[in-house]
């Protein structure tokens, strides 16, 4: 399934600015960045479990937030894209 995870840390201190590094390498393992805070992953439903403890564990829920949004495993014509970045298939092999 796609489950695209959004998040917003505050990054006014020093223990922010390493909290959102911390979240932001958590998501970069499961998923491609398709805008600052925002990562589409395809996983399943153990995994997403997994990787929603582990973001949870890493922010401050006073000050920081996510997002989960699931999208199943039919989206392709849910997303809409428009821009400058290209769309990437994150449910596809990247070859270069």
């Amino acid at each position: 399934m796609l489950v695209v995870i959004t998040y917003d840390v505050n990054t006014e201190t020093k223990a922010g600015r390493k909290r959102l590094s911390k979240v932001a390498k958590q998501c970069v393992n499961y998923g491609v960045r398709v805008q600052n805070s925002v990562f589409e992953c395809v996983m399943d439903s153990e995994t997403e479990r997994m990787v929603r403890q582990k973001l949870i564990s890493l922010i401050d829920p006073e000050t920081d937030s996510l997002r989960f949004y699931y999208m199943g495993d039919h989206y392709q014509g849910k997303i809409r894209h428009v821009g400058a970045k290209k769309t990437l298939r994150v449910d596809e092999p990247l070859l270069f």
